[in-house]
């Protein structure tokens, strides 16, 4: 059972990492109901999701590291990452522990941020600037810096990174693909210092007889995460996003008046 279970989980965690509705939230919550809250292992399957993302854009990734030292296209990508990452390396730095201490075990937070950040999306739909940026691997530098800022806002839990920084594409101005392909570029440097440092603070706690368990839910995150991006950009390009907002502000509402409390 505990197998089934934690394929359950990898395959929440892969489905839900890279569409705006908060991974975090989604495995919190599913934890708490099976009676599975290892913080181990939720760290380590979000390996699968990053390793996920990385797959799906390789020849992108290994076109910039080869052409860092001559292509000032490829220094100009990289550097447009960077900048967009640092405001959330910034204030995870700064208020980590009160994050992961406090915020965490609040399902109140997770549900307000989730019904928050589903009315934010809706009105943004309806009312977002119109749109000047429609390649993400183009975005200016300041704007790739607004969209970082907004990433930080992720570091509560149920605001959902890339809701947060497709919230910031889309403010930023940039088309709804575009704003959703910046997201999946942007995980790749967030989510993986975000998983280092992470593994780093609960590394006394990866005893052996769980790896199998993790080894499940890691190949798990990495299959349904590889599956579902390309559909989900599809998907954006014909409906937008106003279904994932509506989803979530119904999650949300269920979080606060359905989901038991922790103890």
């Amino acid at each position: 059972m505990t197998y089934l279970i934690a394929a359950l989980l990898g395959v929440i965690q892969g489905l839900t990492e890279f569409l705006p509705v908060s991974s975090t939230a989604h495995l919190l919550v599913a934890g708490r109901l099976l009676g599975y809250e290892d913080p181990a292992f939720t760290v380590m399957i979000q390996l699968g999701s990053v390793l996920a993302i990385m797959w799906l854009y390789r020849v992108k990734i290994a076109a910039v590291v080869g052409g860092l030292p001559s292509d000032r296209d490829a220094r100009r990508f990289a550097l447009m990452l960077v900048v967009a990452t640092v405001p959330a390396l910034v204030g995870g730095a700064a208020f980590g522990d009160f994050i992961q201490t406090v915020l965490f075990r609040s399902l109140q937070v997770i549900g307000i941020a989730l019904v928050a950040g589903g009315v934010a999306m809706l009105l943004l739909e309806r009312f977002r600037p119109e749109p000047a940026v429609f390649d993400a691997e183009r975005t200016p530098l300041r704007k790739a810096f607004g969209v970082g800022l907004c990433q930080m806002l992720a570091l509560v839990p149920g605001v959902s990174r890339s809701g947060a920084t497709i919230i910031g594409g889309l403010l930023m101005r940039l088309d709804r693909p575009a704003a959703a392909e910046f997201s999946f570029l942007l995980a790749m440097p967030t989510m993986t210092a975000a998983f280092t440092y992470s593994l780093f603070e609960i590394r006394g706690q990866l005893a052996p007889e769980r790896l199998a368990e993790i080894a499940v839910g890691f190949i798990a995150a990495f299959l349904s995460a590889a599956v579902i991006v390309r559909p989900f950009l599809q998907f954006v390009r014909r409906s937008g996003f106003a279904p994932f907002a509506w989803y979530r502000i119904v999650f949300g509402i269920g979080v606060l008046t359905l989901v038991p409390p922790a103890g």
